[in-house]
């Protein structure tokens, strides 16, 4: 396989200019968001926290897991507590301050990440629990004939 060459261009001075405005334009586009909403789902097996804009783009996310707790400390009310902290930290500058709450699932961590999201001074719009409930279910079995 030989030795590669490596050709360098020589760039001129007014491409070097629109790479420092591009930059600066993707530093500055950094927008102030009024409303958003807040997913918390909350397993048995960790909790999970994401922060979106009206449309659903996501501008934050954060999980237990991600903080540091590990195996069964995932799912405890503390560490949902802990996420919600971490969360209000993340989008304290430029994320919403408008929020709209929607709580999935059955896990520890779904009261305590509420009440330290409103306590960290988050105006909350509306609760909502958006767990998946199943309305029929399979079909059941056939009846066992012995």
């Amino acid at each position: 396989m030989g030795k590669k060459k490596v050709v360098q261009k020589a760039e001129s001075a007014e491409s070097e200019k629109i790479k420092d405005v591009s930059a600066s334009v993707s530093r500055s586009s950094k927008q102030k968001y009024e409303n958003g909403r807040i997913y918390i789902q909350a397993s048995y097996n960790n909790t999970l926290m994401t922060v979106t804009d009206d449309k659903g783009n996501v501008l934050a996310w954060l999980s237990a897991g991600s903080l540091g707790f590990s195996g069964p400390k995932k799912s405890t009310p503390f560490a949902a507590s802990k996420v919600a902290e971490a969360i209000v930290q993340k989008i304290q500058n430029s994320g919403p301050q408008n929020v709209e709450i929607l709580v999935r699932g059955v896990g520890n961590g779904r009261d305590s990440a509420v009440r330290t999201l409103a306590a960290k001074g988050l105006n909350i719009t509306s609760i909502k629990d958006v767990t998946p409930i199943p309305h029929n279910g399979p079909r059941p079995p056939k009846v066992r004939r012995v």
